[in-house]
């Protein structure tokens, strides 16, 4: 076959443009069913981990200072 053939063979080039764009689709779907994956593994996770943090009293910041009335000027008591 010679270098500089004038036939061109549309049916192989058709071929090859079919079975690139089903290769791109597929990956592509790939991609965005990975990442859905990940997303809900992720959240998943961080919901876990809200939850036990926020049932967990031992977690609580705990003051070392103990709590005192404000003291107001400008409420008065009645007597």
């Amino acid at each position: 076959m010679p270098l500089f053939n004038n036939q061109i063979h549309w049916r192989k080039i058709g071929t090859t443009v079919v079975v690139e764009l089903f290769v791109l689709l597929a990956l592509g779907f790939a991609v965005v069913r990975y990442v859905e994956w990940s997303s809900d593994a992720a959240q998943a996770e961080f919901m876990s981990a809200t939850k036990s943090s926020a049932s967990d009293l031992n977690h609580l910041p705990v003051s070392s200072a103990p709590i005192q009335p404000v003291k107001d000027p400008t409420c008065r008591r009645e007597r």
